[in-house]
């Protein structure tokens, strides 16, 4: 591309994502007459003028080489109509107006080794938090854990064998920016920063680092006649914010940091109000490379949900339904201490909050 020919950079804001969608999606934008779903991973649009196109979505690990995104662009240029989209959950999709082209797209996408699926009732590709790579909280890494999940779940993503669509979310710190999932596995820390006191001065600005936590459990100290920092343990919760502005506060430890699954949240008003995740499973080891024990747990609830959730209903529902007691036996998940909220700064904290007082 010539350097006249590239768009100017956009300072403010998204670009037009018109520019880049299909000519007929353009043209019938918002005048869409219906939608079904011919096989796994394809969707088929059906315009009220009568036009249509075809949707093929696979699934791509979110953290792409060069190499692999010029080869998914070589197969939309080759096998479809040059358009691509990504989807929130790291899935590539690929439009075609020709019902001709539909199945040799997928065969090219399944030679090169991509997954076709993700669509309907299935088990939707895991989102999560870009780990080390990008994110501004990281105690440990999400991309590991959802490779070896995936690897696990790949036919319930590639076929319509659960009672509604599953999503799935993995966060490299307990806040999980990775969104309310019908499942989620978080990174879960046990104990509070171990702080190297030489590097401190060199590294960290200490004001900032006090700043940052939320429960002020941090504060200045002078250790062996050096400025560092000390961490009052009765107030750590543990969460890892101190970690990416002082790496010598290093939260992540092979022993104590654990993966802990939340069941049940959910982001759409579209059936009921949006819900909170609510945690099932905690002091799960963090076991890389495959995590065997995250990986079991999920399959389980997954396998639960599976065999007793009616038709087109969402975990979060089934749950409700059920009842929590009810959820831990089909699970045979044992209910632990750890499950009841009985953090004393709550009250206060909701206090100083401005939507609640009591």
């Amino acid at each position: 591309m010539a350097l006249e020919d590239m768009r100017p950079p956009i300072e403010t804001g998204c670009p037009d994502g018109f520019q880049y969608m299909h000519p007929m999606m353009r043209r019938n934008f918002g005048l869409w007459a219906y939608h079904e779903d011919p096989q796994p991973g394809v969707l088929l649009h059906v315009a009220k003028s009568g036009e249509k196109v075809w949707t093929v979505r696979a699934g791509t690990q979110r953290i792409l080489d060069i190499f692999t995104l010029r080869k998914l662009c070589d197969i939309g240029d080759q096998q479809a109509d040059g358009y691509v989209h990504f989807t929130i959950r790291s899935n590539i999709e690929y439009f075609v107006t020709d019902e001709a082209k539909v199945q040799p797209l997928v065969d090219a996408l399944n030679e090169a080794g991509f997954i076709v699926g993700g669509t309907r009732n299935s088990v939707a590709m895991m989102s999560h938090t870009q780990g080390w790579l990008h994110c501004d909280i990281p105690g440990t890494d999400a991309s590991g854990v959802v490779k070896a999940m995936m690897d696990e779940l790949i036919t319930e993503f590639k076929e319509w064998n659960m009672p509604n669509r599953v999503h799935l979310t993995t966060s490299c710190c307990q806040i999980n920016c990775g969104g309310q999932g019908d499942i989620a596995i978080n990174v879960q820390h046990t104990k509070p920063p171990k702080i190297n006191h030489d590097l401190v001065a060199n590294v960290c600005e200490r004001p900032s680092v006090v700043a940052r936590c939320p429960v002020a459990a941090i504060r200045p100290a002078l250790v062996n006649g050096k400025p560092s920092l000390e961490v009052d343990e009765k107030k750590c919760i543990c969460c890892g914010a101190c970690f990416p502005p002082c790496p010598p506060m290093m939260i992540n430890d092979a022993v104590h940091s654990k993966l802990a699954v939340w069941v049940g949240g959910n982001h759409s008003n579209a059936r009921g109000k949006p819900t909170f995740q609510k945690l099932v499973a905690a002091g799960i080891p963090n076991n890389p490379p495959r995590w065997p024990e995250a990986t079991a747990v999920v399959k389980n609830i997954l396998n639960a949900y599976k065999a007793d959730a009616r038709d087109w209903e969402r975990v979060g529902e089934w749950v409700e339904r059920i009842g929590w007691p009810r959820f831990f036996e089909v699970t045979n998940l044992p209910f632990t201490k750890y499950h009841v909220d009985t953090w004393k700064g709550a009250r206060n904290s909701l206090n100083a909050s401005t939507h609640i007082r009591f």
